[in-house]
């Protein structure tokens, strides 16, 4: 915060500081003194509105802490909008299309959580009902120049909230009160001023309407909110908070008040809520005047997003925190998968809606579904021929082979995605198909927040549109589901190096970004040494308040080797439960145990719980010892576990959670004090380098290290890096997850032969390393379990 705002007032110090070297000086003052007298009585303006605002809120309070009653006018009513009745039959037949104006008018994308681009008349719809923010009129312009900010970017919305209420607690001075004429500064005693700052945020965190926010499912609340605006939709099922050219002082009235004071996005859907306007579409028009705007990933990352929410990034500042997600991120965004149990239930309900409406669509409407139904069919029938002549789990798949269907190679695919977004075919569609079973089914009650199945189809298709160099097509037998076709993005560098380019600086904080040559190497290997600094810090404990083990050897002096191959026998998962609780008898308090996957721990757990009726079974024993959680696959639960199991370690007795690295538990949970006082981890996660997704990785790698200059064995090193990087940064998320402040102490434990080698080691934070006891796995067990009881004495609780 203090470097923005020393980069303000440089800003307007330079201010008319132009090269016109024939110019008197005295011009060139006036000039710039002119210019900077602008800004600040737009600035004064601004402040002073926020000034009133922040005024008023703090008068609120205070008449609510003193228990007088203040009646506010409420605009919002969440049972005004209820649902309107199933729509007639005639609804559900598509407008009139005309592909032809669509392909000859410049495309602008308009929507930051629309996969792809809109037309023109599209573009100019949505800036008709307020959807594209601009400048309301010259007057209520508050921000005369782009001044330096800071994009603050994370991967939830809940760690955006703990950022937020950090921020809460800084103060910074006026930037145009700390210059005189000639642009020195002043004495530091200046007024204080509150940073201006704003949350982004998607529709399922904004929305507030009943209507659209119930549905829950993001992509189903994205589509039914712009159907909500379409041309021909009733007065009454149009969406009353849309920004609008009517309603644009309540949008100033927003903005203002959005930047009064640092608000959270629950904070905004409150306002949005008071004043009566959308807050996911209002918010935009506070991104100008603002100093420190937050952002979930897909906001930041995606580049139509950034153009809809018209964010420029040119000197600016990005932070991306939690950097460690950050490639694999962006590949999950330019990814899609689809099953073939999803292309036949679309294929049936086309071929459906296509048998009643024939006859009636117009236009260029009946080639385009046509057309959409033989390349539904031609992916269909690429799987079923998959099922028919192999066995294999998954593999590669050709493009060209997924286009071979029956007049496909006639087909522009362009123009049938850009018709499946103008149309809105799949929301017709399944319309219709809710629509026929109820007219048969009185009792069928039409799900409310599941995505219509042509949706994902239409994902798909349209990552055929321009199929990237960095991506691959894959087809897998997915237990439980069935085939399914997937496109996978396998090289971030591309997607992530527009916001490189363009920002001023790019910072990507964490606390467990180790190992690091990842990011230079496969998103940023574009960028010269020069270009690229690197700070570690140490953490903020001492060295004594943190244990690290390598246990190499079980009790009974059993290799613990916990590879695919071995960790399966009997009497590994035995010395395994051994191990475990003898650590536990030593260990106070809570105790989070790390397995390689959810299949090893329900296999682990099954095979400790056999004989539970015998006093002296693994699982009895750990029951006796500490309470034990378990979690589970289904992420619904995951808070209902953590409840329990901080309760049962609050109570006194002291908790065993056992958990999966890269599951629910190792990621955004804080195990501080108490909650983590020792984090085992049970071998290591590699992933299965035999599948056909993880063959093409490394073979891309291979390849881009030759493409680069390097050698064929330069590219196997690399490859080999890349994969054990994967594995150990889902290690050291983990770990992390004990020690949470200055304080806090704990022991980590990591169970595995292959922990004491230097490779290993050596892709472990720093301040992991800095604690690491017996490195060479040289220890018997009496004598580590002598370390962990030793390490705990004569610490406080």
């Amino acid at each position: 915060m203090t470097w923005l705002r020393d980069q303000q007032i440089k800003l307007h110090a330079s201010l008319g500081d132009d090269n016109h070297d024939e110019e008197p000086a005295w011009v060139i003052a006036h000039r710039k003194e002119e210019r900077l007298g602008l800004i600040r009585r737009k600035q004064q303006v601004l402040e002073g509105r926020l000034s009133q605002i922040r005024a008023k809120e703090r008068q609120q309070k205070l008449r609510y802490e003193n228990g007088e009653s203040y009646q506010k006018r409420i605009k919002f009513n969440p049972n005004e909008h209820n649902s309107a009745a199933a729509d007639k039959e005639a609804s559900y037949l598509l407008d009139d299309y005309d592909s032809e104006e669509e392909i000859t008018k410049p495309q602008v994308n308009a929507d930051p959580e629309e996969s792809g681009g809109i037309s023109t008349k599209s573009f100019e719809l949505l800036n008709r009902l307020g959807m594209i923010v601009k400048p309301m009129n010259e007057a209520d312009d508050v921000e005369a120049l782009d001044e330096p900010k800071i994009f603050y970017c994370s991967r939830t919305h809940s760690q955006l909230t703990q950022f937020a209420n950090e921020v809460r607690r800084v103060n910074i001075p006026f930037a145009l009160q700390g210059m005189t004429g000639s642009g020195d500064l002043k004495s530091k005693t200046e007024p204080l001023a509150e940073l201006k700052y704003l949350s982004l945020g998607s529709r399922k965190n904004l929305c507030i309407n009943p209507k659209v926010s119930r549905l829950e499912n993001l992509s189903m609340i994205n589509e039914r909110c712009l159907e909500l605006q379409q041309p021909g939709t009733s007065q009454d099922d149009r969406c009353p908070f849309i920004p609008n050219k009517e309603n644009e002082t309540l949008v100033n009235d927003f903005r203002d008040h959005a930047l009064a004071r640092v608000r959270d996005i629950e904070d905004m859907g409150e306002l949005g809520k008071r004043v009566g306007v959308c807050p996911y579409y209002a918010s935009r028009a506070g991104i100008k005047p603002s100093e420190l705007v937050t952002l979930p990933y897909p906001l930041l990352l995606q580049k139509t997003a950034r153009e809809a929410l018209d964010i420029t990034l040119k000197g600016h500042v990005v932070i991306i925190d939690e950097a460690h997600n950050l490639m694999d991120a962006i590949t999950s965004m330019y990814s899609v998968k689809i099953f073939l149990s999803q292309l036949e239930r679309s294929r049936n309900q086309l071929g459906v809606y296509l048998q009643r409406f024939r006859n009636k669509l117009k236009g260029r409407n009946r080639v385009y579904v046509t057309q959409v139904v033989r390349l539904v069919d031609s992916l269909i029938a690429y799987l079923t021929g998959i099922s028919a002549k192999s066995k294999s789990a998954d593999g590669l798949v050709d493009i060209n082979d997924l286009m071979a269907g029956k007049g496909v190679d006639q087909i522009n695919l362009y123009k049938v995605v850009r018709y499946l977004q103008e149309s809105r075919l799949a929301r017709k569609v399944d319309g219709y198909d809710m629509y026929q079973k109820q007219s048969k089914d009185a009792k069928f009650e039409k799900p409310t927040s599941t995505m219509p199945v042509l949706t994902q189809v239409q994902s798909f298709l349209q990552t055929l549109v321009n199929p990237a160099a960095d991506g691959r097509y894959f087809f897998s037998r997915d237990e439980g589901n069935g085939l399914s076709l997937k496109y996978m993005l396998l090289d971030p560098t591309y997607h992530f190096k527009d916001i490189v380019e363009e920002a001023r600086a790019v910072i990507l904080a964490g606390g467990t970004m180790s190992p690091m040559e990842d990011y230079t190497h496969h998103l940023l290997p574009y960028l010269s040494s020069e270009r690229i600094k690197l700070l570690s810090c140490g953490h903020v404990i001492p060295v004594e308040n943190l244990l690290a083990l390598p246990i190499t050897k079980g009790p009974a002096e059993l290799d613990f080797d916990f590879t695919f191959e071995k960790r399966n026998i009997p009497g590994m998962i035995d010395a395994l439960g051994t191990c475990i609780l003898k650590l536990s008898q030593v260990i106070p308090y809570g105790m989070v145990v790390f397995f390689p996957s959810y299949a090893y721990l329900e296999q682990t757990t099954s095979r400790w719980k056999s004989g539970l009726k015998n006093p002296r079974s693994i699982w009895s024993e750990l029951s006796n010892q500490k309470a034990v959680f378990q979690e589970s696959k289904d992420s619904n639960g995951a808070e209902d576990v953590l409840r329990d199991y901080t309760q049962a370690v609050q109570a006194g007795k002291g908790a065993l959670l056992l958990s999966v690295i890269g599951g629910k538990m190792s990621e955004g949970i804080n195990f501080s004090d108490k909650l983590g006082r020792g984090v085992v981890v049970v071998g290591l996660p590699f992933p299965n380098i035999h599948t056909a997704e993880w063959k093409a990785k490394l073979e891309y790698i291979e390849s881009a290290t030759l493409s680069r200059g390097g050698n064929a064995a330069d590219g196997k090193v690399a490859g080999r890096q890349f994969y054990e990087n994967a594995c150990m940064r889902a290690v050291n998320q983990s770990v992390g997850r004990a020690i949470r402040h200055q304080n806090d102490y704990a022991t980590i434990v990591m169970l595995d032969r292959r922990y004491n080698t230097p490779r290993i080691q050596e892709k472990l934070p720093a301040w992991i390393q800095k604690s690491l006891r017996n490195r060479d796995g040289k220890e018997q067990f009496p004598e580590i379990l002598s370390s962990v009881a030793g390490f705990f004495e004569g610490k406080t609780a």
